[in-house]
């Protein structure tokens, strides 16, 4: 019987390794498929279709394939056995089995519609990623590139509309969301298809913060290959970029919001502990970037002075860069901060100080490294993205939800981009013209942000359904959305063909000849930058 025992133990790991390497071979191919497909669109200038939005698409095919051709093996999948004797779910069960006793764990609760035979599919369950794998390996190489990869004058000089349509514009999205939301969920429970406790004012707020992320990449990716506008480029990327980081941080202090007696009440306390929560994380993660960037940056001006010959082998320099900013990430989390946050303050720090420092052969090669692994890591999400459409067990379709998070997430991007323009016209002497306001109202697409702090919490039904209602918002903003980019471009009037450095010299030769001194920076600079610019100079 021993013996039986152990066969079976080693035959059911050596399946367990084999599915991995299936899975793996799975995005493999996706992978393939995604390069050769952008490669024909380049070739053929095919704007209609994102590389992004193809890797959905493959993985949605790949989906529907794995979740209707395997079967599970555990002939008593899907089958429910009562136990009145529990009156809640414990974190780990112990079943006595004629006289044998096994342990399971907790995973996350399950729709009574969702019982079904592929609760056992081990190939699905196999391509159910851990949430982990997105923030802790997948999102960093994206987030750091952009912030390494960040054109610095241009921002600058929009610093303080990029900064206004990220943290007031978000925190303006997340509530207008939430309170539509309540609004929808108040219907749903109304018409019965709610119950009462399932869903309270918090659960649409978080909902509101996920779905705040904007993850423009495919609009940016045609403006880049257009080259259009260098203002209304920056402003979008700048948004985005920053975005992102509050998105994450105020989703985890809206997760920590507990009002002592009534959830749907509002708590002083509770809110201004959370307000509080959101400054901390957001301070202490930006700290924690900046400092390891400034570490590198001194670490690597002792290479260039010849305090060390660390300069004169490449590879060992841009081993040490890559692995100080990874750690910009590992301490943040380990801290209990933002790891997102201070990847990407740590990129665009680096990019400030460190790079200037690197040997040649460094520079060109961090920037090919971080340019590769955000291009696989975005592509290997998206493949995820129309994958777990299908693979994931416990989705919840709500046409009522849906609809409802479909409208609200319009009714939020107006509420933010139109109403913050108008008050930031009043202050920039380079106003922000009407047609670039509608192509931002435009480039609202949702992506890895909003799926990834999804998928990250699925337990209960109500997270299930804010998740399956997630992916759908983002399918459908980047191919329809995404796919619309350039007719839009063109409807609007938008200039494209733009020289970046010409464009800059252009605008800067516009203004008064008093404000064209020998130190350009601060002519061309937004006057909150100007205040940096002379502290980064002096010191």
């Amino acid at each position: 019987m021993e013996k039986l025992k152990k066969y079976v133990s080693v035959k059911d790991e050596d399946h367990f390794y084999h599915q991995g390497a299936v899975e793996l071979l799975i995005f493999n191919f996706l992978l393939i498929l995604t390069i050769l497909t952008i490669w024909l669109f380049k070739n053929h200038r095919f704007r209609f279709l994102h590389e992004t939005g193809g890797a959905m698409l493959y993985g949605l095919l790949m989906g529907l394939i794995i979740r209707y051709v395997t079967k599970s093996a555990d002939v008593g999948s899907g089958t429910v056995y009562e136990c009145e004797k529990l009156k809640s779910g414990p974190s780990t069960l112990l079943i006595n089995i004629t006289n044998q006793v096994y342990e399971y764990q907790y995973k996350r609760e399950i729709s009574h519609h969702n019982v079904n035979g592929h609760q056992g599919n081990a190939m699905l369950q196999k391509m159910t990623f851990d949430p982990s794998i997105f923030f802790n390996i997948l999102l960093p190489p994206i987030i750091f590139h952009a912030g390494y990869s960040l054109k610095k004058r241009h921002f600058f000089r929009n610093l303080g509309s990029i900064l206004t349509y990220a943290f007031l514009g978000t925190a303006i999205s997340c509530i207008v969301i939430g309170l539509i939301m309540y609004g929808f969920v108040k219907a749903m429970v109304h018409t019965g298809q709610l119950k009462q406790w399932e869903f309270h004012f918090t659960d649409c707020l978080f909902f509101g913060s996920l779905m705040s992320a904007t993850d423009p990449v495919t609009v940016l990716a045609i403006f880049h290959e257009l080259n259009v506008d260098t203002d209304l480029y920056t402003l979008l990327f700048g948004e985005s970029v920053l975005n992102d980081a509050v998105a994450i941080v105020l989703t985890h202090s809206i997760s920590i919001y507990s009002p002592k007696e009534n959830p749907n009440a509002f708590d002083a306390a509770a809110f201004f502990q959370s307000v509080g929560n959101f400054l901390g994380i957001f301070a202490g993660s930006f700290a924690m970037g900046s400092s390891y960037a400034v570490v590198t940056a001194l670490i690597s001006f002792m290479h260039l002075t010849k305090f060390t010959k660390l300069c004169e082998f490449p590879m060992l320099e841009t081993g040490l860069f890559f692995l100080l900013s990874w750690s910009a990430f590992l301490s943040a989390e380990a801290a209990g901060l933002t790891g997102i946050v201070a990847v990407l303050f740590c990129g665009v720090t680096q990019a400030h100080y460190t790079y200037n420092n690197l040997s040649p052969d460094s520079k060109m090669r961090t920037k090919q490294l971080f340019e590769f692994m955000n291009f696989l890591a975005e592509n290997v999400i998206f493949c995820y993205m129309g994958l777990a459409l299908f693979t994931f067990q416990n989705h919840i379709f709500n046409p009522l939800f849906i609809f409802g998070a479909l409208v609200a997430v319009f009714v939020a991007r107006a509420s933010n981009i139109y109403p913050l323009s108008f008050l930031l016209n009043l202050g920039r002497k380079q106003k922000i013209p009407r047609n670039f306001q509608h192509m931002m109202m435009f480039s609202g697409l949702r992506g890895a942000i909003a799926f990834a702090l999804a998928i990250r919490d699925t337990d209960s039904q109500p997270k299930q359904m804010m998740f399956t209602t997630a992916l759908l918002i983002v399918f459908f903003t980047v191919w329809v959305f995404g796919g619309g980019t350039t007719p839009m471009l063109t409807w609007l009037q938008i200039r494209v063909g733009v020289d970046p450095d010409e464009d800059l010299k252009a605008k800067a030769a516009s203004q008064s000849a008093s404000n064209l001194d020998k130190n350009t920076t601060k002519a061309e600079s937004a006057w909150l930058f100007r205040i940096w610019y002379g502290f980064d100079h002096k010191y």
